[in-house]
């Protein structure tokens, strides 16, 4: 047993970079993950962690200079949030495709507009296919226990890939939970040093990220996929190890909360699955056998996993907290990704998208319990294909808090 403490996600992160013994750290505070950094410098400063502490000039400067410190041979973080995100864009494919295991805590945060520094996934999302392992902690102690779950991962010879640790702004970054921090030993034992296979040496000088022909770049990309598939196939050997070494473990890859006779669930990632637990148990009392289906990677997304689970179901609701403006039914990349995990399966549940929380809203229990509704509607109108009735006549999307559901008024506020 580690020690016990109370902490925001933001500490919780910067606690997990010191066990990991990280060596440079890149820095440009941005909210709302400012506190991972604040606190690290100050562990640095005290002489807590032994590492390089870099104040970087900008978000692009940030992923740069942990590019090249990875590329040395040194284990590297750095994070950022909102706009952040998408100013250091261009040297994300740059450090995926030359392999190396960069981490960056992303603090979720709404772009500009409305740059209202509230949560939503955009910023995150639309990095998805950058070649990065993606996903989300839901409390504070999911995301300490990510930041070594990633590097873990992300540094296995056989992926070698940078990843994205997300939380919720404010949500996770902010409000303390209880945590778990782990002795030394374990984390030894779970994260060895890092030894990449290639690195930077004046004695054996080599080329990283030269321009190629075109002929050789498809090579390029064939690699990141298959590193990308190698880290879908060692997630339950990573979270299996993770729970000997701790005595703590998760399911790796979808986490199910009162789903064993559940007609309805929820389905969702991040800080919204914690009161959708707490709705689902109000809801079971009230007779709605509701579940609750907890996604723990965007990338690499487990198609075959959440094919089979959501099958079970006759409704599933996505709660869908990024936009992706004009794509497949104007909802989301969420359910574009469950939408394309399902087309090849026989059973294939109603889906229903809830486009809530944007912008750092909270959902309210009665929200839950109207979107609950609205599900239970929907698995009375038979299965999935009546010609027509699927992209036609029945409703799909909803804008949650501005339009009604399942038979609300309109006006009413919907499913606020």
């Amino acid at each position: 047993m580690g020690k016990q403490v109370r902490i925001s996600g933001c500490k919780a992160v910067a606690e997990a970079v010191k066990a990991a013994n990280v060596d440079v750290i890149a820095s440009y505070p941005i909210r709302p993950y400012t506190g991972t950094m604040v606190e690290l410098a100050r562990m640095v400063a005290e002489g807590e962690l032994d590492a390089e502490f870099v104040h970087a000039e900008g978000e692009h400067a940030q992923l740069s200079v942990v590019l090249g410190a990875s590329a040395a041979g040194a284990r590297v973080f750095t994070g950022s949030s909102g706009v952040g995100v998408t100013y250091a864009f261009e040297v994300y494919s740059p450090i995926s495709g030359e392999f190396h295991p960069v981490q960056c805590m992303i603090g979720n945060r709404t772009l500009d507009p409305p740059g209202d520094f509230g949560s939503e996934h955009t910023e995150a999302m639309s990095t998805r296919d950058q070649g990065w392992i993606m996903g989300w902690a839901a409390t504070p102690q999911e995301a300490y226990d990510n930041t070594l779950l990633y590097y873990r991962l992300g540094e296995d010879p056989q992926v070698m890939l940078p990843q994205f640790p997300c939380q919720d702004g404010y949500f996770v970054t902010h409000i303390p939970g209880p945590v778990e921090l782990a002795d030394a030993c374990q984390v030894k034992e779970f994260l060895p040093d890092f030894k990449p296979a290639r690195a930077l040496d004046p004695k054996r000088p080599v080329i990283m990220g030269p321009q190629c022909h075109a002929d050789q770049g498809a090579a390029i990309e064939l690699g990141r996929a298959e590193a990308m598939r190698n880290a879908r196939k060692l997630i339950p050997q990573v979270y299996d190890e993770f729970a000997r070494i701790f005595g703590r473990g998760y399911a790796p890859f979808l986490e199910e909360y009162r789903t064993d006779d559940a007609e309805v669930v929820f389905f969702g990632q991040g800080a919204h699955t914690v009161p959708a637990r707490l709705a689902a148990d109000q809801l079971r009392a009230q007779g709605l056998k509701v579940g609750v289906v907890q996604l723990r990677f965007m990338r690499p997304f487990p198609t075959e996993v959440v094919a089979a689970r959501l099958s079970r179901f006759k409704v599933v609701g996505i709660l869908e907290n990024s936009n992706s403006f004009g794509s497949v039914y104007n909802s989301g990349p969420l359910t574009a990704e469950v939408h394309s995990a399902l087309y090849y399966g026989q059973n294939r549940p109603r889906i229903l998208t809830f486009l809530a929380g944007l912008g750092g809203e909270n959902i309210r229990l009665e929200a839950y319990g109207n979107m609950a509704r609205a599900m239970h509607s929907a698995a009375q109108s038979g299965p999935v294909g009546a010609r027509g009735g699927d992209l036609d006549g029945a409703k799909h999307v909803y804008w949650v808090g501005f339009e009604p559901l399942s038979g609300q008024e309109a006006g009413n506020g919907g499913a606020r």
